[in-house]
């Protein structure tokens, strides 16, 4: 189910709580609310849809332009630091933040299986922003 897209900067603000298999819900509707908003999105994270769990789902181009889904997401390594501008469904306009080029992400899927994994470019952007949201960090 589609859902409205969250604007209030305090709940954003608040770092998420972790994703449990009860979510399974919350992770649908992401994707749907994705899926709906694609022509001006390429990831979003749960509590930009209302829930305060560590989800997030983006379109993965080196998937076909897939929508993945990550449950509990860690960034355990980056590198290749560069500035860059970005802009967010749940704010207006750009602003300025530092991504890196390439990260590598300890995760569970939608079966909660504990996965790993290394991004880079594009892909590896989307999915920083969408963990600095979980961690209540907005652009």
């Amino acid at each position: 189910m589609q859902r409205p897209i969250m604007t209030s900067r305090s709940f954003l603000r608040t770092p998420s709580e972790p994703a449990e298999p009860s979510d399974e819900a919350a992770m649908q509707d992401l994707v749907d609310t994705l899926e709906a908003n694609r022509s001006r999105c390429v990831g979003m994270a749960a509590n930009m849809i209302g829930v305060g769990k560590r989800i997030i789902a983006f379109v993965d181009e080196d998937l076909g332009g897939r929508v993945t889904v990550m449950l509990n997401p860690v960034i355990t390594a980056s590198d290749g630091a560069f500035d860059t501008q970005e802009g967010c469904l749940s704010l207006a306009g750009e602003r300025r933040t530092l991504r890196y080029r390439r990260i590598e992400v300890d995760y569970e899927d939608r079966r909660f299986r504990a996965r790993h994994a290394t991004f880079t470019g594009w892909t590896a952007q989307i999915i920083q922003h969408e963990v600095d949201h979980c961690n209540g960090i907005i652009i």
